[in-house]
């Protein structure tokens, strides 16, 4: 007759093998959040800014088939629970695709520009800070003396 601890340890093996145990661990992380997460206190409205930011991480992520961890982004950050529309995004940050593109998430072909305007203009690229946002808030908003 099998232990308790063979028992586990066939249970835990079957579960690795048929790609459900990250799942699982996952869902109840998200899980365990949603309970903690204290919904009496309201949540700061999404800056512009971070609306779009938070967007390009969720078609990645989604992408990337980490699902769970999406929708903790989702329930954490207050971002609308439907996706916004991709080309709203491409537009909004100025962005023109050709076909190929729109087959993997806007994030990669950010990244895929800079990657090349890097070889391009062999030097750095100069950020500033966006001018439009004021405080330093949950969920990434900053203020003018807490940016360089």
């Amino acid at each position: 007759m099998a232990t308790i601890t063979e028992l586990k340890s066939a249970l835990k093996e079957t579960l690795e093998a048929r790609g459900v145990l990250g799942q699982l661990k996952a869902r109840i992380r998200a899980e365990v959040f949603s309970a903690l997460d204290d919904q009496s206190t309201p949540r700061p409205p999404l800056s512009h800014e971070n609306l779009l930011i938070n967007e390009l991480i969720r078609e990645y992520l989604e992408f990337n088939k980490y699902r769970y961890t999406a929708s903790v982004l989702t329930a954490e950050s207050g971002q609308p629970e439907v996706p916004l529309d991709r080309q709203f995004v491409a537009n909004e940050l100025n962005v023109a695709e050709d076909s190929s593109a729109k087959s993997v998430p806007l994030l990669y072909g950010l990244l895929h520009h800079f990657l090349s305007s890097k070889e391009e203009h062999k030097g750095k690229l100069f950020l500033k800070g966006p001018a439009t946002v004021h405080s330093q808030e949950p969920h990434g908003h900053l203020n003018a003396e807490s940016y360089p």
